[in-house]
């Protein structure tokens, strides 16, 4: 049996982590998933990400982001990380953000909220706005608990549903199909084919350094 590459994950919020760690632990992944750090936006990250880069040193750190209005991946890798980034840095970028990758599976999400899959977009890395596409699709459901769940509160000044979150955590770990989702998205599928042929760089730091986490 291969051993499983330990990693340490850096994300934006409690959604990004579930999606990662269903991508990337057993049976769809051959990673551990020893710590996560973040979940304080994109701003935290860009702030930090120098700093995870250089804790690569000490062994892997998968970053994930969200691309949002950026012009793509690359051009924002180049503006965050302006230095060498080590080989131990998996450092990706959702386009355009974590959502359109549980939009990739329209058949789930559809009996997610109760819904016909036919107002689902077929191509979600191309939707602008796919956390307000996922809302705007909530206030459609049968469901009065998942449209008060995902959506915000008429009247409310808020973007998502106070458990917005946590309803689609819900469905990352039980109705999301990954095999789908990965054929319907170029984004979810360049994370998956870079996690699979990963090869950890040794430690290049002198035994006895201590290593300053970010």
């Amino acid at each position: 049996m291969t051993p499983l590459t330990h990693v340490s994950l850096v994300v934006e919020d409690d959604l990004s982590e579930a999606v990662l760690r269903r991508v990337l632990c057993p049976p769809h992944g051959g990673f551990h998933i020893d710590l996560c750090y973040g979940k304080k936006g994109c701003a935290y990250i860009r702030q930090k990400i120098r700093g995870f880069n250089n804790a690569a040193k000490g062994g892997p750190f998968l970053v994930l982001t969200d691309l949002d209005n950026g012009a793509c991946p690359a051009a924002l890798r180049q503006q965050w990380l302006s230095v060498p980034q080590h080989p131990n840095l998996l450092f990706r970028v959702a386009v355009r953000e974590v959502e359109s990758w549980l939009l990739a599976d329209a058949e789930g999400m559809a009996r997610f909220l109760g819904i016909p899959p036919s107002i689902i977009p077929r191509q979600p890395d191309t939707i602008p706005d796919p956390k307000e596409t996922l809302v705007r699709l909530a206030q459609k459901s049968r469901s009065r608990e998942m449209r008060e769940s995902v959506a915000p509160r008429p009247g409310s000044t808020a973007k998502v549903g106070p458990d917005y979150n946590g309803a689609l955590i819900r469905f990352v770990g039980s109705f999301w199909n990954l095999e789908v989702a990965t054929r319907n998205s170029e984004s979810l599928r360049s994370l998956r084919k870079r996690t699979a042929t990963f090869q950890k760089d040794p430690p290049t730091f002198s035994p006895g350094t201590r290593l300053r986490r970010p």
